[in-house]
């Protein structure tokens, strides 16, 4: 299971750089103005959400459920933090989705955002970050 594990967190990590990067080249893609720059945007977010963050995002999840029905569900099932773990990445997963729907909108000239939204959104996969992790390492509860 340490195989399993440690693919999971690779793939993370992988996901993770998507959720990171995505937002930032909304916030650019916000900010230009010309056309060829529009489709400079287009190709680089699709190429990350559909060649780096869906393939991360499928793996860990996979190799996450893996885990939880080989390991963790029995050895931590009654314990708040796994059950708060869970929660945050069906979260994580929504916020994932959104991103696909505002690269929906980039794609076909429907933004209704400007770079200041893109810029608070980016921010909230830090946050479930910080708190998944603490979750995991400390099990406050």
């Amino acid at each position: 299971m340490l195989w399993v594990k440690a693919f999971h967190i690779i793939f993370m990590v992988t996901w993770f750089a998507g959720l990171f990067y995505l937002p930032r080249l909304f916030v650019y893609h916000a900010m230009s103005d010309d056309s060829i720059s529009h489709e400079r945007f287009k190709i680089m977010e699709r190429k990350l959400y559909y060649g780096i963050m869906a393939p991360g995002a499928i793996i860990t999840i996979a190799l996450g459920g893996w885990l939880l029905w080989e390991y963790a569900w029995l050895a931590y099932s009654k314990q708040g933090w796994l059950h708060a773990k869970l929660f945050l990445v069906a979260i994580l997963i929504g916020y994932h989705l959104l991103c696909g729907k505002y690269l929906k909108d980039f794609k076909e000239n429907r933004n209704q955002h400007g770079h200041v939204f893109y810029r608070w959104f980016n921010e909230f996969p830090v946050l479930i970050l910080i708190a998944v992790t603490i979750l995991v390492v400390v099990r406050p509860f």
